[in-house]
C-alpha cells in the first residue's frame, strides 16, 4: 500500500463512478481499477460494491475510506510546512558564542541576514570556546563560532576573520608609550588571562612558551570586562585580540606584539555528518558568499 493506493481509491468513492476518477486523476480507467484490486487483495477486504450503477462503499471501505482522508490530509500538511520553510524561509537557528562575538558580529552581518531572513528565528548563546565545540558534538547548538584550527575530522568550519592578539597595559606602565614589544620583553610581567575553558588562555601560553618562559599568572577571569579593569587597575598584563583591547581604549594602552606575531582566526563551525536545517544552510551559505563584502571587526 503506498499514497498512490489510497489516492485513487478516495477519488472513486467520491465520484462514485471509476470513469469519473479517470477523468479527474488523468489516469486510464484499467489503472485505478487495477491499483484498488490491489488495494483490496493486500487488505483481504472488498472496498467497493460495484454491483449496481454507483459504485459504493462497503462497511470495510468506509473505515479505510475515512482513515485515508486523514493520511492524505497529513500528507498535504507536510508538503504545505515543507514548502513554507523552503520558500518563505522560515526556520531557527541555534548558535553558540563566544563572549563579546555577538556585539562583534550582530550590527554588520546578523542584523543583515535578519533582513533577508525575517522569519528565520536566531537564538544566541554564549559558551566559552571548549564549551561550545561541545555543544556543537551533542547538537545542543546547530553552529557555533570559535577560535581555529578545530578537529576537521569532527568540524567542518567556514573561516570568518582573523586578527592580531595585543598587549593591553596600564597608562602607567613603562610600556603605554611603546608601539609594540617582543613577546620574550614581557617574561617578567604579572599576565591577566582567561581561564582554561577559554582557548585564548591557550593561545597565550603557547606563544609565551615559543618566546622562552612561562607567563607569570597572577589573575585569571572568565569575564572579558574584568581582564581590561584588572590591567586598568594595575594588576598586570594581559593578551588579548585587538577587538577586545580596543573596547578599554579609554583605560589602557594598546601595545602590537612585533614577535612572533600572534593571531586568532575565528571560524563558524558545525558538526560533520549531521543534518543540518534548511535555515542552518542558508546561514552557512550567506556567510560563504557575503562575508568577503564584510569587515567583520567594525
Amino acid at each position: 500500500m503506498d499514497i498512490q493506493h489510497l489516492k485513487y481509491f478516495v477519488e472513486v468513492a467520491k465520484q462514485k463512478n471509476f470513469t469519473k476518477a479517470s477523468e479527474s486523476l488523468h489516469v486510464s480507467q484499467p489503472s485505478i481499477s487495477k491499483m484498488i484490486k490491489s488495494l483490496e487483495v493486500e487488505l483481504q477486504v472488498t472496498l467497493l460494491d460495484r454491483s449496481e450503477r454507483k459504485v459504493e462503499l462497503t462497511d470495510a471501505g468506509k473505515i479505510v475510506y475515512d482513515q485515508a482522508l486523514k493520511i492524505l490530509q497529513m500528507m498535504k500538511d507536510i508538503h504545505s510546512s515543507v514548502n513554507e520553510v523552503v520558500h518563505v524561509k522560515k526556520g531557527t537557528i541555534k548558535m553558540g558564542l563566544m563572549p563579546t562575538l555577538g556585539v562583534m558580529l550582530f550590527p554588520n552581518v546578523l542584523a543583515d541576514f535578519k533582513k533577508g531572513y525575517p522569519q528565520i528565528e536566531m537564538q544566541m548563546v554564549e559558551f566559552t570556546g571548549k564549551q561550545l565545540e561541545r555543544k556543537v558534538v551533542q547538537g545542543e547548538v546547530d553552529v557555533g563560532i570559535t577560535v581555529s584550527p578545530v578537529d576537521s575530522e569532527v568540524f567542518g568550519s567556514i573561516p570568518l576573520f582573523k586578527e592580531e592578539l595585543v598587549v593591553i597595559v596600564d597608562r602607567d606602565h613603562w610600556l603605554s608609550e611603546r608601539k609594540s614589544v617582543l613577546l620574550s620583553e614581557l617574561k617578567e610581567e604579572a599576565f591577566i588571562l582567561f581561564t582554561e575553558e577559554y582557548v585564548l588562555h591557550d593561545v597565550v601560553m603557547k606563544a609565551c612558551l615559543q618566546s622562552g618562559f612561562e607567563p607569570n599568572l597572577v589573575y585569571k577571569s572568565s569575564l572579558w570586562d574584568i581582564v581590561g579593569e584588572m590591567v586598568a587597575a594595575q594588576f598586570g598584563i594581559s593578551v588579548v585580540p585587538k577587538s577586545v583591547a580596543n573596547r578599554f581604549k579609554d583605560q589602557v594602552s594598546i601595545v602590537s606584539i612585533t614577535s612572533p606575531q600572534v593571531d586568532w582566526e575565528l571560524a563558524l563551525i558545525y558538526k560533520k555528518n549531521k543534518y543540518l536545517s534548511y535555515a542552518v544552510r542558508e546561514f552557512i551559505t550567506y556567510l560563504q558568499e557575503g562575508k568577503p563584502n564584510y569587515n567583520f571587526m567594525e
